[in-house]
Order: C-alpha cells, then structure tokens, then sequence
C-alpha cells in the first residue's frame, strides 16, 4: 500500500500558513490561495495531496489558461523565477513548513510540479520523521 504525503505549506513572502481547515480537498486541508486569470479574480482551494491535482475554484479556470496565485494573507503573489520545463509557463513557489519548497506550474493542466530542498540531508531527515518512512 502506497502513502501519500499531504504537504503543510506557507508564504514564501509573510511567512504565514496557507492551509485552510475549514474547507478541505479530498478530506485533508486544502491550500487557499488567490487566484488572478485574465478575465477573472477569485478563490482557489488546491488539494495538498502531493501529486493530487484536484481543486476547488470560484472562477472560471479553462484548460492552458496561465493563472496567478496570490497569498491570501499578504496578497504578494506567488510566483518564482523559474519557468515550466514542459510548458514555458510560470512556475508558483511555496514553502514547506518542514523546509524546502514546493514548485507547481501556473497554466491549468500542465501537471509539472516539484520539491527542492536547500540542505537536502537535514529536510529529508525532517521530512522522513514528519511521515514516516
């Protein structure tokens, strides 16, 4: 049986969580974030099953639209430097509660997506003892 690792994560810019308990994805917090397309300005709850792609929006997100992300505490958007290796689009950055970040792509349906880490042996050892393996 294969584990799955619900990510807890923050704003890379106010620092501040952007788990959302109240309202969840698959029966596990979601990630609220804001979200900015080019007709539209709404409400994005992702799922943070890592590799889970389901989410809940209040707008309309079609398929290749490129998306921003805003923190919905600080309002600073989300966007990191580095562009989609499948795509060319934005990727969106988040940080890791345990350390490391989280890397999403910024256009609906493009499913690349990773996790880095700075000091790689000190956040995989936190992150084998938050989850277990």
């Amino acid at each position: 049986m294969s584990k799955t690792i619900s990510l807890n994560v923050k704003c890379p810019n106010c620092n501040k969580s952007l788990m959302d308990n109240e309202v969840q994805v698959n029966e596990r917090p979601s990630i609220k974030l804001n979200v900015e397309t080019a007709k539209d300005r709404g409400t994005i709850r992702l799922c943070s099953t890592y590799g889970c792609y389901d989410h809940q929006c209040d707008i309309d997100l079609p398929d290749g639209e490129i998306a921003r992300f805003f923190c919905p505490n600080c309002n600073k958007e989300l966007v990191s430097k580095d562009k989609c290796e499948s795509c060319d689009a934005p990727m969106v950055t988040f940080t890791l509660q345990l350390g490391g970040k989280v890397y999403i792509c910024s256009r609906r349906g493009c499913e690349q997506h990773f996790v880095a880490f700075e000091d790689l042996a000190l956040e995989l050892r936190k992150f084998y003892h938050e989850y277990g393996f």
